[in-house]
This record gives C-alpha cells, sequence and structure tokens, in this order.
C-alpha cells in the first residue's frame, strides 16, 4: 500500500480550488451562486474526528501489544489496512472539497459586505480547516498504522518496493 503524498493533495487542492473560483465567477455572472450549506464544516469535523479516534484506538492497541500486557487484545492487520485504506481515501476526498471551499470562500472575500455573502465565506473558512484537520487526522493514522522497515531480512541492501 503506498502512503499519502502532500504534493498530490496539494495538487489535489490547487487544481479544485482554481476551478472552484473560475466556476464561482461565472455562476456569480449568468445566476446566484450556490449557498455553502452549514453542514459541510460539520461533517468535515465529524470525519476528522473518527479518524482521530481510531488512530488513538489503534495506537494504545499497538502499544499494549508491543510491550505484551496481559490481556491485551491485538490488531488485527486487516483492520488496520482497513482503517489506513478509509484514512486515505478521506484525505483525498477532504482535499478535493477542501479546494472547491477553499476557492468558493475567496471569491465570497471581494464581497464581504453583504451579509448573506458573509456567512458564506465564514462557512467557507470553516470547511476548510476542518478539510486539513481531516487530512492531519489521516497522516496521523498512516503513522500510526506504518509498519517498521525490515533490515534484518534484506540485510539493508535489498530495496523495499
Amino acid at each position: 500500500m503506498k502512503q499519502l503524498r502532500i504534493r498530490t493533495l496539494a495538487g489535489v487542492f490547487v487544481i479544485a480550488g482554481v476551478l472552484s473560483w473560475a466556476g464561482a465567477r461565472l455562476w456569480n455572472a449568468v445566476g446566484t451562486l450556490p449557498r455553502v450549506p452549514l453542514a459541510a464544516p460539520i461533517v468535515l469535523a465529524l470525519i476528522a474526528v473518527v479518524l482521530m479516534a481510531t488512530a488513538l484506538s489503534l495506537r494504545a492497541r499497538l502499544k499494549a501489544q508491543r510491550e505484551r500486557h496481559p490481556g491485551a487484545s491485538g490488531v488485527d492487520p486487516l483492520v488496520a489496512a482497513r482503517a489506513v485504506v478509509f484514512g486515505q481515501a478521506s484525505a483525498l476526498v477532504a482535499a478535493l472539497v477542501t479546494g472547491m471551499y477553499g476557492g468558493t470562500g475567496v471569491f465570497l472575500l471581494e464581497s464581504l459586505d453583504v451579509p448573506a455573502r458573509r456567512d458564506q465565506a465564514i462557512y467557507a473558512g470553516f470547511s476548510v480547516l476542518a478539510g486539513v484537520a481531516v487530512i492531519a487526522a489521516a497522516f496521523f493514522l498512516e503513522r500510526v498504522c506504518k509498519l517498521p522497515e525490515d533490515d534484518d531480512h534484506n540485510g539493508g541492501t535489498a530495496p523495499v518496493s
């Protein structure tokens, strides 16, 4: 399984942001701009909380297993792999959604004097912060579930694929 790359997530974020900004400008010229939902930052924050809770739970279980605590329940490798896949998928979607709300928020900054647009810009800003929290939690979950390098088996000479 490949690790998340910040470069990939940043690329998705920038492309989505630019397209969203351009789309918001075009949509505003043609008609009314769609609203940024109030639920967007709430849902993203809930996903970040679930990812963080999963990471902390797995970290505690792995630590107890490593230290051979009596009665420690081990971590099934398939459960850890599924958690990492969930984290990676969440990070990619969060990068896309964060870019979209970021681009829309930048467009909305031009008209903060209108109360409705100001509220929409605030919702977009909170969505961006919650999206960054999802990405950070996904990286933490991936770090928790990462296996240590096995240099003894290869003698340290074979490349890791």
